[in-house]
């Protein structure tokens, strides 16, 4: 029997001066995981976020690791020395995930790969893939190094030159880089026989299974100025919506998986073909699971049926995507929504029984020359229709249709250095919109007192 090529994947830390676990998952390389095991691979995984490792639990890092019901919360974390360019951010900086000694002796103890992969988030989290890569390196002098993901795709050039991998890879179909990979190591791969969930991430190379990832489609039909999703998934595409719900069956009845998070960039599209019939097989097959959407629904499509539906299928946490009330900025930033249509749809949640306080809507803040007054007179709207305004911070992202905005309203170098990217240290700050400002404006969104254990 011909011996299987080894490839060990690396997920790396986060380096931040925050970071909270929203069912936070690599899925795309997770994907990638299960096209590649598919092919024949030996597939070796190391999670340097991995929130259940049981050589942390002792650790000083280890100790301040708490998880909320719906099971989000903290990573491990360490406070280390923050780069030269935030030094006057009066927050500290940290490296969330397990600790360096940790992550070597995974390394060390395992065979010699034929090749090492390490993924890549937020364009200014690179800090955290370049520390794996040069520590892979270390361990295995000789093995090449691939470097891929959403920091790769978006600062191809500035990783190439500064990453340490011997190959830098823009975000393409999947089967193209497994290719690459056979081309690398000579791999010939086959097509062997697998049951019905190996079409699913491998969520099981990250040990214990507790909350699952859902994408059920592909890309975006919106375009935003300040969104990557064009360039990172171009076009948009459905999954299947019986796929979606064997997806959740499988994790939920096999595994015991309660809480699932979709990732969709437009998970409301088109309900009536997509989302409603995915809950209503939810209903069908009798799964009761806790739903979670955090990363900003649009609101445009919403029914009363479907806020019903969504309520009694086990949506959880639901977070909405407003941006702006101001309707010239709204025009201007994609159209997606109007002022009017978000009333309606916030007044068809609270019918549907979902609380004030679980109607969170994201705020965008810090855009290109935007003013303080632009983003108070938005959370007061928000506030007076009955929903729970949340501030975002906006991170200028290369390529986008903003970022030349941003490039000449920053005073960062954020065309080449992806660090202050950062939304933290608001890279758009001004006159009309400082850090402080940004500060203030996040504590008129703060819960009340009584209530922030439980937002």
């Amino acid at each position: 029997m011909k011996k299987k090529k080894k490839l060990l994947l690396i997920n790396p830390w986060i380096h931040d001066f925050a970071c909270y676990d929203l069912w936070l998952k690599p899925l795309g390389f997770l994907t990638l995981a299960r096209v590649l095991s598919e092919r024949g691979y030996d597939i070796s995984f190391i999670d340097c976020l991995d929130i259940h490792h049981p050589e942390m639990k002792g650790s000083a890092s280890g100790k301040a690791l708490k998880r909320r019901k719906f099971g989000a919360g903290r990573f491990y974390k360490e406070n280390i020395k923050k780069p030269e360019l935030f030094k006057e951010i009066p927050r500290r900086y940290s490296r969330y995930g397990i600790t360096p000694e940790l992550f070597k002796k995974e390394m060390s103890g395992r065979p010699v790969p034929d090749a090492i992969l390490v993924t890549s988030m937020m364009t200014y989290w690179y800090p955290g893939p370049f520390m794996a890569i040069e520590m892979a390196k270390e361990v295995f002098p000789d093995v090449p190094v691939i470097l891929g993901g959403i920091y790769a795709t978006l600062c191809h050039e500035h990783a190439e030159k500064h990453s340490g991998a011997d190959h830098v890879l823009k975000a393409e179909d999947i089967n193209k880089t497994a290719d690459f990979l056979d081309r690398l190591t000579g791999h010939k791969s086959g097509s062997e026989e697998k049951e019905a969930p190996d079409r699913y991430p491998m969520f099981g190379l990250l040990g214990k299974v507790d909350t699952v990832c859902l994408l059920t489609s592909r890309g975006c039909p919106y375009s935003c100025l300040y969104c990557a999703s064009p360039l990172l998934s171009p076009g948009f595409t459905f999954k299947d919506p019986l796929l979606v719900a064997d997806e959740i069956e499988y994790w939920h009845k096999k595994k015991g998986v309660k809480d699932f998070a979709f990732y969709d960039d437009a998970l409301l599209y088109k309900p009536e073909e997509h989302l409603i019939p995915i809950l209503e097989e939810i209903l069908q097959r009798k799964i009761v699971c806790n739903l979670h959407a955090p990363n900003g629904l649009h609101l445009r499509g919403m029914t009363s049926t479907l806020a019903s539906l969504m309520q009694i299928a086990g949506f959880r946490t639901i977070r909405w995507g407003l941006e702006t009330s101001d309707v010239k900025r709204q025009l201007s930033s994609g159209g997606k929504i109007t002022n009017e249509e978000f009333k309606e749809t916030v007044s068809h949640l609270k019918e549907a029984g979902f609380p004030p306080r679980d109607i969170g809507v994201y705020i965008l803040a810090g855009l290109p020359f935007q003013e303080k007054e632009d983003v108070i007179e938005t959370i007061c709207f928000v506030k007076e229709s009955g929903a729970r305004p949340m501030i975002t911070e906006y991170s200028p992202i290369p390529g986008t249709r903003l970022f030349d905005d941003a490039v000449r309203a920053s005073k960062f170098p954020i065309r080449d250095e992806p660090l202050v990217h950062n939304n933290t240290i608001v890279p758009c700050q001004w006159e009309g919109l400082t850090y402080k400002d940004m500060e203030d404006l996040k504590f008129m969104t703060r819960p009340p007192l009584s209530r922030q254990g439980k937002a």
